[in-house]
Formats: structure tokens, sequence, C-alpha cells
């Protein structure tokens, strides 16, 4: 008997672990798949033969303990070998094609997938795990159970924090909540995602943890007979009708006390007098006529009331929410679903692999993964850096749905706050590029407008329509900021080729040449000395105002492409002037200080970068711009320019009731609109205003200053040139 004490005394935790592991295994795979997996934890064992955890364990334990976590959730056998070797890749000598050929390609697969990126030339650790969480979601894509392993690996991971600094404790618990636990929530993973919020709690902030964790305590006691008596009283009154339920009082969540408390600025005791409870039975139809029997129990609170059964959650989440006045003048929330709908509220996506039925009820929910997966996709695609598509997921992972319709009756869910433009994008990313207006319930409506709870809206799209920057400011989807930004960057590069290309050939013609008689092999020179793949690209820099183009023709032209260009005194070649019409887009922009419009004499300026600015003659900066010979060219107006375009007045006027009417509507009469007004001074008898006008042109501004200058209380009127 002593051996024997001695033996299991001896006994390593990684055994304990495995036998464990099989344990729960055996009760859904067959011999040989377990089989399988012990010849995965020996492979794993022997490679981290000799690393330990900064606990002082055998590291193997933790992927055996994560291999354990998706047992509990009946993954697949490929899963858990995947699960047990992790880790290998990086941190052991073993390739990706070494696992496929000891194990099979789908295991392999999985365990790259998961494994870290440790060759990435980071700036700094934000970027590393950015890249970290891009790579995992580009698997995802492929393969759900990729995100099982990973929070599976996290949940571990956070359990075995206490080894840690305090200083790694509050980082990585950080990460958990912004990223590991939204996911978790966002594939319906409650139970791990309360898990991971409640450990992560516990590490940023230990002590106000023990705190609330120590007044709970307390606090539950005295709450257990209040408790008893609602329980009996729901079970009672609900089986009188002959209904069968489960009623529970529902523990609240340690992190959301937390945070309803820091949000809602209450106390502890205003968070814990609301009673919580789950009534679980066995029909759709049950839950709606429990509904109706606990509100004549009780009487339930205006506007407390939500349904997600019919509506439910982007996540799959389903259950009716409602909050009732209880017997002793306590509130009470209650949820009320399906055992089916319970399950899936705590498993999410690990129900697919834990509930195997015939109904279609787990495919539904993996459609609901699939389709978040795709958008994800579609938004890392488009995504200029891992940091950008971050704050993209970042956005989608927290959402506060509303619920709008199509004018065909569908349904489509966007989060609290959002926009037309969010929802024209959510329909498509086509039509989100072309809208122009909207209709919210047959009216007319910007396209800023903030989405309300049941509204039908029809989006108003132009051929001619495309996004503004100025979009960004009203959209809150991932998706819709993905594809401005991302149709913004395309169409400044187009216009940037386009500008680029316009302004070399017009220095080439000054030269006599034209760029499609240059040999290829001077423009692969220039190329090359440039550090250009492209011409396009070079193009795009000359568009830019990155290259001055009258030296990049000059280097084409001469007889030695390497050689130095220098501008001297006799480069006076002439040079016909850029023609503009001032609707060119992000590529020329008009000067804000003096505000040309069309017929106005004009010098246009190479702001690196952004392309070229244009300035009146007479505008103070533009006397600066001619200083620098190489950042600046002639332009002038199409005679075809049309649009409007700002301009700036100065008038002084009588200080009377109704002179600034007086002067708006003049200027309405005129056809032109009022951009902006302000007043610079003003007395009991002066007032001196600045007045930004839309105009057409030249001529249309002066028969506006025309006007005005004939009102009785405009004493003084001038155009501001600088």
């Amino acid at each position: 008997m002593l051996e024997v004490a001695d033996t299991i005394e001896l006994e390593r935790p990684q055994d304990k672990l495995v036998r464990r592991l099989c344990s729960t295994l055996s009760d859904y795979l067959d011999k040989a798949q377990i089989d399988d997996c012990v010849r995965a934890y020996e492979f794993g064992a022997k490679a981290h033969s000799g690393q330990f955890r900064k606990s002082g364990e055998a590291y193997i334990c933790h992927p055996v303990a994560v291999a354990i976590s998706l047992a509990e959730m009946r993954m697949d056998a490929n899963g858990i070998m995947a699960a047990i070797l992790h880790d290998v890749i990086e941190d052991t000598g073993v390739s990706k094609k070494e696992i496929a050929k000891i194990f099979n390609p789908e295991v392999a697969e999985l365990v790259d997938a998961v494994t870290k990126l440790t060759k990435i030339d980071s700036k700094s650790h934000a970027e590393t795990q950015a890249e970290n969480v891009r790579k995992m979601f580009l698997a995802m894509g492929k393969d759900l159970r990729v995100i099982m392993v990973k929070l599976a690996d996290r949940l571990h991971n956070m359990q075995t924090l206490g080894a840690m600094p305090a200083e790694t404790k509050r980082r990585i618990a950080k990460e958990t909540l912004d990223i590991y636990a939204p996911i978790a929530n966002r594939l319906g993973m409650n139970n791990i995602r309360h898990k991971l919020e409640a450990l992560s709690f516990q590490a940023m902030y230990p002590r106000r943890y023990n705190i609330l964790e120590n007044a709970l305590k307390k606090a539950r006691g005295n709450r257990r007979k209040v408790i008893d008596v609602i329980e009996s009283t729901l079970k009672s009154r609900i089986s009188q009708d002959s209904l069968s339920c489960d009623v529970s009082g529902r523990e609240k969540n340690l992190y959301s006390i937390y945070q309803k408390m820091l949000h809602k600025k209450v106390s502890l005791t205003d968070v814990f007098d609301v009673y919580a409870f789950r009534i679980f039975c066995n029909t759709v139809d049950d839950c709606y006529r429990i509904l109706g029997i606990v509100h004549n129990l009780y009487k339930p609170i205006p506007g407390k009331f939500k349904d997600y059964i019919a509506l439910p959650k982007a996540n799959g989440y389903q259950s009716l929410h409602t909050i009732l006045i209880g017997p002793y003048g306590f509130p009470i929330e209650i949820q009320i679903r399906t055992h089916e709908m319970h399950r899936m509220a705590e498993s999410g996506i690990a129900a697919h692999w834990l509930y195997k039925s015939d109904d279609d009820k787990n495919d539904k929910f993996q459609d609901r993964a699939n389709e978040w997966l795709r958008d994800l996709l579609e938004l890392q695609q488009t995504a200029g850096d891992s940091l950008e598509f971050i704050d993209n997921l970042k956005i989608d992972l927290f959402p506060q749905e509303v619920f709008v319709f199509t004018p065909k009756g569908e349904i489509i869910k966007m989060p609290r706050g959002a926009s037309i433009i969010d929802f024209a994008y959510a329909v498509h990313t086509d039509i989100g590029n072309a809208c122009v207006s909207a209709r919210v319930d047959r009216k007319l409506v910007p396209l800023q407008t903030k989405l309300e709870n049941g509204v039908t809206v029809e989006v108003i799209t132009a051929i001619w329509a495309r996004p503004n920057p100025l979009w960004l400011n009203y959209v809150t989807t991932a998706k819709a900021r993905s594809g401005i930004r991302n149709y913004l960057k395309n169409f400044k590069q187009q216009e940037a080729i386009s500008l680029g290309r316009n302004l070399l050939d017009k220095e080439l013609q000054a030269m006599n040449v034209q760029l499609e008689n240059i040999d290829k092999s001077r423009i692969n020179a220039l190329l090359k000395i440039s550090d250009k793949q492209t011409l396009n690209e070079l193009l795009e820099d000359i568009g830019l105002g990155n290259k001055m183009p009258f030296l990049i023709a000059k280097r084409l032209t001469q007889s030695d492409v390497n050689a130095a260009v220098r501008l001297e005194d006799n480069d006076q070649i002439q040079r016909s002037p850029l023609v503009i019409k001032g609707t060119e887009g992000m590529v020329i922009t008009l000067a804000k200080c003096c505000r040309p419009i069309p017929g106005d004499s004009i010098i246009g300026f190479f702001n690196p970068g952004k392309g070229i600015v244009v300035h009146h003659h007479e505008c103070r900066n533009s006397n600066e711009v001619r200083k620098k010979q190489t950042s600046w060219l002639d332009v002038e107006w199409s005679q075809d320019a049309t649009g409007e375009f700002p301009a700036e007045l100065r008038l002084e006027v009588l200080n009377q009731r109704g002179s600034l009417a007086t002067v708006a509507s003049t200027i309405s009469e005129h056809d032109s609109n009022i951009e902006n007004v302000t007043v610079i001074e003003q007395d009991s008898r002066l007032s001196v205003d600045l007045i930004t006008v839309s105009v057409k042109d030249r001529v249309h501004l002066a028969k506006i200053m025309r006007k005005l200058k004939e009102l009785p209380i405009v004493i003084k009127i001038t155009r501001v040139k600088a």
C-alpha cells in the first residue's frame, strides 16, 4: 500500500491532466481518435522537454489544459491535437511540414493558424499584437476551430497569470478585455466571455475586485430569502397554467456589476438591488405565454421589454427580457428562453460541436459566425495596416443594435448611433460609394441622419456620386469607415497619376518631346534611380507634388539620365500653363487664404504629398511661393469651369435690426448661398462682418457686390484675397 501511495504522490501534474483529458474524450471519441490525441501529447511533451512556465510547472501542462477546455466543448480529434501542439512551431524547432507528416495536414494548418508571428518587423508591441490578431482572423475565415483554440489558450493563460509581473498582468488583461472577451461575446460564447472578463478585472484592478467580491458575499445572505420567495411565487403561478419550466435566481457577473457602477455612477447597493431570474421552458410559444403570466403577476416597467427571440442579437442570442416591480418594491429582471436557447447563449459556436442535433439551429449559428467573419475578411483586405484593422475590429465588436427595414421589408441590424451612410454600406459597398440622400419613412433626409428602431430606409444613389472625406465624421460601423477610406485612397491615387501625366506631358511638349516617344530604357533607368517600380508610381509622385515635373522631363531628355539636374537661370522654356476647372478633386485644391474663383489670375504651388494648391495672384502667400522657383507652376482657369466656389467678402454695415437679414436676402436673390458669417468688430453704429458666399465666377461675384453696395445700410464692401 505504501508503494502505491508513493507512486501517486510522485505522479507528475501533466500525467494527471492527460488522464483527465482522456476521461473527457472517452465520452464522445472512439479509442483510435483518443490514441491519436495521446500520441500528440507524447510528441508535444518531447518537443517542449526542458521548457517551464513562470509558475515552475512543465510547459506541456498548458497545452493539455487548453485541450481539456476544448474537450469539454466536444471538440473533434483534430482540434484537440492542434490544441496540444499549438505552441510547438513557435517555441520549439518543430516545423509545420513535420506536423503534417507525423499527424495530418489539417492539424498542421490549425497549429500554424494559432501560432503567433515571431518574425514581424514591427515598430511596437501594439503592432505585433495587431498583426497576430489579423492573422488569426484570416485563419478563422477558413476554420472556426482556430478561434476556439485561441480562446481556450487565452482562458488558461488568464487563469495562470499569478506568476507574472503586475505590469505584464495589466497589459495581458487589457488586451483580453479589448479583443478576446468581445470576440467570445460576438460568437455567443458567454460562458468563456464571463470567465475572461472576471479574470481580466481581477488582474487589472485586484483591490477593486476583492472589495466588490467581499461586499457581494456579505449581501448574498440577506438576499437569499427574497430570491427564494420570488422563485417559488413564479413557479407556482406558471404551473397553474400547466406549463413546465425551471426558474433560477441569476448571479450577476462581477465585471458587469463593476461596469454598471462605473458608467452609471451608482453605488453597489443600487446595482445589487435588481433581482435577476431566468425562466427556462420547452417551446417558443411557452416563452410568450410565460411572459404574459409574469406581466400579470408583477407590474412591468414601461420601455424595459426586449424581444430577442423575434429579433435575435448579432451573435445569435435569443431570449425575452423584461423588468418588473417585485413584491418588495425592488426591480426584478427576468429572462425567458427555451432550454435550447440557453445552451446556445452559453456556448455559442461551440454548440456546433457540443450539441449535435437534427434541427438546423446549430447551422444557423454557424452561418451567423461565418457571415461576421466574411465581413471582417473584407475589412482586413481594405485596411491600410494591422493597427487600422484592429480599430475597425473594435468598432465591430461592441454593437448595440437598432433594427431598420429596407423598402422590401427586410430587417437589417445596425449599431446604435449608425447613420444613413452606415446603412448604405451595410447593404452593399457600391451603394455606399454612390449614395447622395435617403428617404426615411418616405421623407427625404440628409446622409448624416442617425437611424432609429423600426424605420424604413430607402437609399438614393447617383452615377456621379462618390464618398466625401467628411463622411468619416458621421459613420460608426467598421465596414463604412473602411469602405470610405479605401475608395478615397484609390481615388486620390488615380487622380494623382492622371495629374502627374498631364504635368509631365506639358513639360515634355515644351521641349518638343512626347512621353510615348521616349525610349523605355531611359524611363527604366530613371525609375531605378528614383526607386520606383512602375511609371505610374513616378507619375503619382509628380501629381502629389513630391517630384517636380520639369526636373523629371529634363532628366528624360538629357543625354545622361543619371546626371544631376540643376535649375539654371537660362532654363527659360515656354511652358503652357496648366488648365484647371476647380473640380479635379483631392490633388488640386483651392487655397482658403485667398479663395480663387473662375476668372481670377492664379498661380499653382506644389505641396509635397498633397498635390497642387491654387492661389490668387494677389494673395500675399503667392508672393512667398514665387520665391521658390522649383515649387510653383503657371495655371489658368478653363473657359468651361463650372460649379460653385467660395468667395469671402468684408462688409461694413450699419448696426441696425434686420441688417444681416437684408444682406442675406439680397445674396439669396442673386442665386448664391451664404456658407459662413463671422462678426469681426461691432459697436453701437457699425458692424464689420466677414461673409463667405458661393459664386460661379468673377462676373457672378461682381453682380452680388454691386447689388450689396446699393443697399443704404452697406457703408463699404471689399473682397478678401489674402
